[in-house]
């Protein structure tokens, strides 16, 4: 469209280029009703606060909900301020080469085995070999110590959640045994 002197009209308004400028308060938008919905979901959970005792299943949503609209008012301040977010360089990244494929297919294969596994082999079981297999496909080729490392790590986990903290895991067939 142009005018009758042949001139182009004048560009968009200065409200777009404000928006464009200011795109980081998308992300403070997001944070904060992420922030909402947690906060939201956390205060209508029913709890019964003589069972668990003060520190119970709310604690750390309420924490993570209120840390998320700090977050996002902080942000929102800086946006404002005309703070704005550095680009990412990828300097650890070559993106010349293929994404590698196989250590994620790998990665797949051990989450869905350990998904599959937990019931009939109980958490120590399936959660030793998903932290084997989740090295093995990350490159570690130590045969002699990744397998004692992840039985450790699958039983300290068991054992932290199942007797610290109350949450049941399934123990297979060494649930006598723990």
């Amino acid at each position: 469209m142009t005018t009758t002197a042949g001139i182009p009209p004048a560009p968009a308004p200065a409200r777009r280029s404000w928006l464009r400028d200011h795109s980081e308060l998308g992300v403070c938008v997001l944070l904060l009703a992420l922030g909402a919905l947690v906060l939201t979901d956390a205060l209508t959970m029913d709890v019964d606060i003589a069972q668990r005792g003060p520190v119970g299943p709310r604690t750390v949503p309420v924490g993570v909900g209120t840390g998320l609209l700090l977050i996002a008012a902080l942000l929102a301040v800086d946006v404002l301020r005309g703070g704005r977010g550095q680009a990412e360089t990828g300097e650890d990244v070559d993106l010349s080469e293929p994404a590698d494929g196989r250590t994620v297919l790998l990665l797949a294969g051990v989450f869905l085995g350990a998904a599959v596994l937990i019931e009939p082999l109980g958490f120590p079981v399936a959660g030793a070999l998903l932290f084997w297999g989740a090295a093995f496909a990350l490159g570690s080729r130590r045969p002699d110590r990744d397998p004692l490392i992840a039985a450790v790590l699958s039983l300290v986990t068991y054992a932290v959640f199942n007797n610290l903290l109350g949450v049941p895991l399934p123990g297979g067939p060494l649930m006598g045994v723990l």
